[in-house]
């Protein structure tokens, strides 16, 4: 299993950029992709970004294409998530998530088996 704790939330305004961190605990970091996910209030948690085991291949929701940027460093257990032109609607709190061991990168909420306590990100207008 993996331990993730999140990093780098806080309150922007709109057109600001913000870079958000999850360290993962272990020695097996790099045998698990990574997802970033998100949720509003009242809203249900939903799918930002993914990236492979080696960082080889990356993928966005349509809302943060051209935005946001993930990424990951192996060496540091470390994945990110750079965002840039942040927008009121980005407002949320952002989760770092796991699958099972091995598994692909995926936008499937009820894949990832692993999740951090999340960090809060806010976009003033």
């Amino acid at each position: 299993q993996v331990q993730l704790v999140e990093s780098g939330g806080g309150l922007v305004q709109a057109g600001g950029s913000l870079s958000l961190s999850c360290a993962a605990s272990g020695r097996t970091f790099s045998r698990y992709a990574m997802g970033w996910f998100r949720q509003a209030p009242k809203k249900e948690r939903e799918f930002v970004a993914a990236i492979s085991l080696n960082g080889g291949s990356t993928y966005y929701a349509d809302s943060v294409k051209g935005r946001f940027t993930i990424s990951r460093d192996n060496a540091k257990n470390t994945v990110y998530l750079q965002m840039n032109s942040l927008k009121p609607e980005d407002t949320a709190v952002y989760y770092c998530a796991a699958p099972r061991i091995f598994a692909i990168a995926t936008m499937d909420l009820r894949k990832y088996d692993y999740w951090g306590q999340g960090t809060q990100v806010t976009v003033s207008s």
